[in-house]
């Protein structure tokens, strides 16, 4: 959980003072409204409850059974759900919410919304549909505010060219907003997290440190560079997976989220029954991120996760103090993280490129072992 800290910085967000952009609070809204971080325990997919407490609760929970149609359910903690129509059409279907990670409400909603949706490209698919999932507290938020959290939502569902053709709210303490959201894939194209081979080049998307900007922010210590370039990551939609689902070669895929690359990374390789060696001194950081991190900012998140999955990683001699921090770190709309054959990776690498992801990288590879992860510098 992260620390619930006062702001020590206006109300506004880093960078929207006297700027005139769509999403930047009103004076009034600035001077009555609450911190949308202030109403929250948490924020983004640093909400998640820990790897190990969410295994155990579902344990027993979930049914099983004969359902010939169900081509991806809960087995291997994969990033949705997926059901075969037809010979020609799979059923891409997920949900996902959480509370604000940034104060102004139009970006979390954006933030929220795009998270969302990438569940849908993780698996290969393309985004048909989907429907807003609301919880706000009425009688403590503005009206006007509650609305630019649904348009923030709406405007991401517009650039991925689908309606929001529905939903459900509730009166909650807290702010919640996100989306069930609904695909379509070809069933020989879907992608799972537990398809990857020995041999796989490893490929991240998006560079880290989310977690560890959304701490510095609720506790006043963001520039506003961070803060765009926190934006800027959360906001990308990861449409470039339905078209790495055509690409041959891609084995496996999984969106990096509030577990942190280790975390996702660890369940690409349980599935598969393999181990990654990844190479710390390749990953991409937000440099930002970074520079926060070594002055102490990091969730509570991370703390979490490593205590739920830290055992099945080995990390060699001459990283830095804060490696396992940054492994750990929960990513809010993280990059697509991709398991391809070497002969692929440059195909794969010039897709993302050419679809704006400019910090995409290899950053290890797949190997026969016990399903586990290594660190190298």
């Amino acid at each position: 959980m992260q620390t619930h800290a006062e702001l020590t910085e206006p109300h506004t967000q880093p960078g929207t003072a006297g700027t005139t952009h769509a999403s930047a609070p009103t004076t009034a809204q600035a001077t009555t409204a609450p911190r949308l971080t202030d109403l929250a325990h948490g924020g983004g997919c640093g909400c998640k409850i820990a790897p190990g407490v969410l295994k155990e609760l579902l344990k027993n929970a979930l049914p099983a059974g004969p359902f010939p149609n169900l081509m991806v359910g809960t087995e291997t903690s994969d990033d949705a759900a997926v059901y075969k129509l037809n010979e020609s059409q799979a059923l891409i279907a997920t949900t996902d919410f959480f509370m604000p990670v940034v104060d102004d409400p139009y970006e979390f909603g954006r933030i929220a919304a795009t998270n969302a949706l990438s569940d849908i490209y993780a698996m290969g698919g393309t985004p048909i549909m989907a429907l807003a999932l609301v919880g706000m507290p009425i009688n403590v938020l503005p009206a006007e505010t509650i609305a630019r959290i649904l348009e923030g939502g709406a405007a991401v569902c517009r650039d991925a060219g689908i309606p929001i053709a529905g939903g459900h709210s509730i009166d909650s303490v807290e702010p919640i907003y996100g989306l069930a959201a609904m695909g379509l894939a070809h069933p020989d194209t879907i992608l799972r997290n537990a398809t990857a081979q020995a041999g796989d080049v490893l490929i991240l998307g998006k560079p880290l440190g989310i977690g560890v900007l959304s701490a510095a922010l609720k506790k006043g210590v963001l520039d506003a560079a961070g803060y765009q370039a926190m934006i800027q990551v959360t906001t990308q939609l990861n449409r470039v997976g339905s078209t790495l689902a055509g690409v041959s070669g891609v084995h496996a895929m999984t969106d990096v989220t509030g577990f942190g690359l280790a975390g996702h990374t660890l369940e690409l390789c349980q599935g598969a029954n393999l181990h990654a060696r990844l190479h710390y001194s390749t990953l991409p950081f937000i440099p930002q991120a970074l520079d926060r991190v070594k002055h102490g900012i990091k969730t509570g998140a991370s703390g979490r996760n490593w205590a739920a999955y830290g055992e099945h990683i080995a990390l060699e001699a001459g990283l830095p103090d804060e490696a396992a921090t940054l492994l750990s770190d929960p990513q809010t709309s993280g990059g697509l993280l991709v398991a391809c054959a070497p002969e692929a990776a440059d195909e794969v690498l010039k897709l993302f490129h050419s679809n704006g992801f400019a910090h995409a990288t290899r950053v290890g590879h797949l190997e026969q072992g016990p399903a586990g992860m290594t660190v190298a510098v």
